[in-house]
């Protein structure tokens, strides 16, 4: 189930930007990906980037403690079953908590 960079009938498609912190221990470049919830959008991207799953998502699928999701400026509600919803012209931010001081 290949949604990541094409549109299909039903979907629609969001903008997921990993942070360059991100990307400094995972490679996961920019990406549109289909999905009507953040977890379904999410779920296209890390089809291809299993990498990138293991450390956004922990073993129960869930939002990593250390990670943070916001969809068009909001963080995101739900962060066990990523149920939040997306339209086709959202932005989805995946950052890395950062804490300390």
């Amino acid at each position: 189930m290949e949604q990541a960079r094409s549109r299909s009938v039903g979907w629609t498609m969001a903008k997921v930007i990993f942070t360059p912190n991100i990307q400094r221990h995972v490679v996961c470049p920019d990406i549109e990906a289909a999905g009507r919830t953040v977890r379904e959008v999410l779920d296209n991207v890390f089809a291809g980037n299993p990498q990138a799953r293991a450390y956004v998502l922990d073993d129960q699928s869930r939002l990593r403690k250390h990670m943070t999701v916001f969809v068009d400026g909001r963080v995101i509600c739900d962060r066990a079953r990523l149920a939040d919803g997306v339209s086709e012209d959202s932005t989805i931010y995946v950052f890395q908590a950062l804490s300390g001081g």
